[in-house]
């Protein structure tokens, strides 16, 4: 049985423009992926409770750095700089795009991947290429489709089951579960996942 974590311990570690200036590759990592406006700070402020562990703003794209943040010693989450949509320079873009990718090539410590995408609009190309890399490269992945309060129950179980059967062809460890920071939709099954993936950490 995988420890069970207390996630509202988390705190802030470090945030750094590109792998160099992380911490020693060590212990576990679970990143966190997504576009922009997928609401990947809001989905870690929801799981450990706090209202502002990870910047949120109006404007998606913020998260322009690689932020680490603490659960247990050797348990990190990893706030990957968004990709897709985002109000900023093209240069910019390219800048956080190659920080993301040298991460997720190089990490060693990385063990599993978050990726949020809005129930609304799932599966767009750079999420289907980011679930194809983590596959080829044997890595679990764990798909949150967040916003799900802006859906009716019957149109988010269908959503899910449409994303669940799309990408039966990846042929990879894929679990895709619905989402909402608001309603708390789904934040029992992410804590129980992370759990799942930071248990080697606790194996003696």
């Amino acid at each position: 049985m995988p420890v069970k974590l207390n996630y509202h311990k988390t705190h802030f570690l470090t945030s750094s423009p590109n792998i160099h200036a992380i911490p020693s590759d060590t212990g576990i990592e679970i990143a966190f992926a997504g576009r922009s406006n997928a609401g990947k700070s809001t989905a870690l402020n929801a799981l450990t409770n706090q209202k502002s562990l990870a910047r949120t703003s109006k404007t998606p794209g913020r998260t322009q750095l690689i932020n680490l943040f603490e659960v247990e010693p050797n348990c990190k989450l990893v706030d990957l700089p968004g990709y897709g949509y985002a109000a900023v320079p093209e240069q910019m873009k390219r800048q956080w795009q190659k920080s993301l990718g040298e991460y997720l090539q190089k990490r060693e410590c990385l063990a599993g991947l978050v990726v949020l995408m809005d129930i609304r609009h799932p599966l767009k190309d750079l999420d289907q290429q980011l679930i194809e890399w983590a596959v080829s490269a044997d890595l679990p992945v764990l798909l949150l489709l967040t916003k799900a309060d802006k859906l009716s129950q019957s149109a988010r179980a269908k959503q899910v089951k449409m994303v669940r059967e799309a990408i039966l062809p990846f042929q990879g460890d894929i679990q895709t579960e619905a989402f909402s920071a608001q309603n708390k939709i789904g934040i029992d099954k992410l804590a129980a996942k992370l759990d799942e993936w930071f248990s080697p950490v606790f194996v003696e």
